[in-house]
C-alpha cells in the first residue's frame, strides 16, 4: 500500500467527513507540491486562492519562524507591535480607517455584520441585503448571508435578517430595499459562486443607492482580495470605496487570519465589550500577513497577477473555439473561471491525473487561482494538462 493511501485511510478514519480528498500532499515550493509517493503537481487551488505567494515564500516562512521563537500569543488584552503594523498597512492600502483582526473569512464577515447591525441599532434597522450565488461562510450567520441554498439545507432555523437579490442586476437590488435594511453586502467577483466578476455599473450602482438610502456598503474580499484580481482588493477595478471590507485567505499566506477594514466613522461604532477575539491578531498571524504584503510588493505580483491572468485566460480560450462543451471563461486578474457544459468536477479529476491542481466553482464552472508569481513555463505547463485533459473528456474518438 502507497503512503498517500496509509495517510488516507488515517484520515478517514478519524477526521469528519466535511470534505472529499482526492490527493495526499505533503511538501510545496513555489506553484508545486508532492505526495508522499514522490508525485508532482502544478498547483492551481493555491489552497482555494490562498497562497498568493506561492508554498513556503522564503519571506513568511522566517517571519513565521522568527515570531514563533519571539511571541506566539498576548491575547488583546495588551497592545503588540505586529497588529498595529498590520493595520496601519491595511489601512493606507484601503479606506484610511481601522481594523478588527479575526481568525478566518467567516470570522472576518460575521464581525461585519455585527458592525452593521450595531450601527443600524438606534433606528431599527439590521437587514443586509446580499445576492444569490454569494458565499459569505459556514457559521449560522455567514450562511444565512450566502445565496445558495445547498449551503443552508439542513441547519434550519436560520437566524434572520438577511434577504437576496440578483447580483449585478441593480433594480433587484433596489427592490429589496426597505424599511429595515441596513446594507448591502457583495462580492467584486463571486468566488463560489461560479468566479463571477461584478459589472462596473452594478458597483457604481450600489454604491450610489447605499448613499441615497442611507445604508453600508460592504465588500466581501476573502477570495478576491489581496491581489488575487490584479488590484490589492476587487473592489478597486471600480470607482468607488465601501463602508467596510473582510479579507482572509491570502492575508496570511497560510497562516489563518481575517480582517475587518472599515472606514474611521464606521470602526468606532465598536467599543470595549461589544465584539472580541481571543485569537485575532496574534503576533504570529500579523508576522506573516506582514511578510506577504512585503512579498506582494516587492515582488510586483500585483502586475504580474494581471499579466499572468490575461495570458491565461488567452490560452483558456482557446479551449472555447475548440469544444464545444467549452461554453467560456471568465474572471480577473488570477481569479479564473472555465464554465464547461458537464460536470466541472470531471474536468478537475482529469486535470489531477494529468498532474494539475484545481478546483470545482458551482456545478459547472473549473476554477484556476495559481500563486500570484506563477511563471510562465508554469502557465505554458498547466495549458499543456488542460489540454490533454479536456482531449480525454471530449475529444474525438
Amino acid at each position: 500500500m502507497s503512503k498517500s493511501k496509509d495517510i488516507a485511510e488515517l484520515f478517514n478514519q478519524y477526521v469528519m467527513n466535511t470534505y472529499a480528498p482526492t490527493a495526499t500532499l505533503t511538501s510545496g515550493h513555489d506553484c508545486k507540491v508532492r505526495d508522499p509517493d514522490g508525485m508532482t503537481y502544478l498547483d492551481f487551488t493555491a489552497g482555494i486562492a490562498v497562497l498568493n505567494v506561492g508554498h513556503c515564500h522564503p519571506k513568511v516562512v522566517e517571519a513565521i519562524q522568527g515570531q514563533a521563537a519571539t511571541l506566539c500569543h498576548c491575547s488583546n488584552l495588551f497592545y503588540n507591535a505586529n497588529q498595529a503594523l498590520l493595520a496601519q498597512k491595511l489601512s493606507k492600502l484601503s479606506l484610511n480607517g481601522k481594523c478588527f483582526f479575526a481568525n478566518s473569512g467567516a470570522e472576518a464577515n460575521e464581525a461585519m455584520i455585527k458592525l452593521a447591525r450595531l450601527w443600524g441599532s438606534g433606528t431599527g434597522k439590521f437587514e443586509i441585503i446580499t445576492m444569490r450565488n454569494s458565499f459569505h461562510g459556514r457559521t449560522l450567520a455567514t450562511a444565512a448571508a450566502t445565496g445558495q441554498a445547498k449551503i443552508q439545507e439542513g441547519f434550519d432555523p436560520l437566524p434572520v435578517g438577511f434577504t437576496h437579490a440578483e447580483f449585478n442586476n441593480l433594480e433587484s437590488v433596489k427592490a429589496a430595499v426597505n424599511e429595515r435594511t441596513v446594507a448591502i453586502m457583495v462580492e467584486a467577483v463571486q468566488g463560489e459562486g461560479g468566479i463571477t466578476p461584478a459589472e462596473p455599473d452594478f458597483m457604481v450602482g450600489i454604491r450610489k443607492l447605499c448613499d441615497a438610502k442611507g445604508l453600508l456598503m460592504l465588500c466581501d474580499e476573502v477570495q478576491c482580495g489581496m491581489g488575487r484580481t490584479g488590484k490589492w482588493f476587487g473592489w478597486q477595478h471600480f470607482p468607488i470605496k465601501p463602508d467596510a471590507f473582510t479579507l482572509a485567505k491570502a492575508l496570511g499566506g497560510g497562516y489563518p487570519i481575517g480582517a475587518l477594514v472599515a472606514t474611521n466613522d464606521l470602526s468606532d461604532t465598536f467599543t470595549p465589550g461589544k465584539h472580541a477575539s481571543t485569537f485575532g491578531g496574534n503576533p504570529l498571524a500579523c508576522a506573516a500577513a506582514l511578510a506577504v504584503i512585503e512579498a506582494i510588493e516587492e515582488e510586483a505580483m500585483i502586475r504580474s497577477a494581471e499579466e499572468s491572468g490575461r495570458l491565461f485566460m488567452d490560452g483558456l480560450n482557446a479551449f472555447v473555439d475548440k469544444y464545444d462543451q467549452v461554453l467560456t471563461v471568465r474572471g480577473l486578474g488570477l481569479m479564473i473561471g472555465m464554465v464547461v457544459e458537464g460536470s466541472a468536477r470531471e474536468v478537475v479529476d482529469a486535470c489531477r491525473e494529468m498532474g494539475l491542481l484545481c478546483c470545482a466553482a458551482g456545478e459547472h464552472v473549473v476554477r484556476f487561482v495559481p500563486p500570484l508569481n506563477v511563471k510562465e513555463s508554469d502557465l505554458e505547463e498547466a495549458m499543456e494538462m488542460i489540454g490533454d485533459a479536456l482531449d480525454q473528456l471530449f475529444g474525438d474518438e
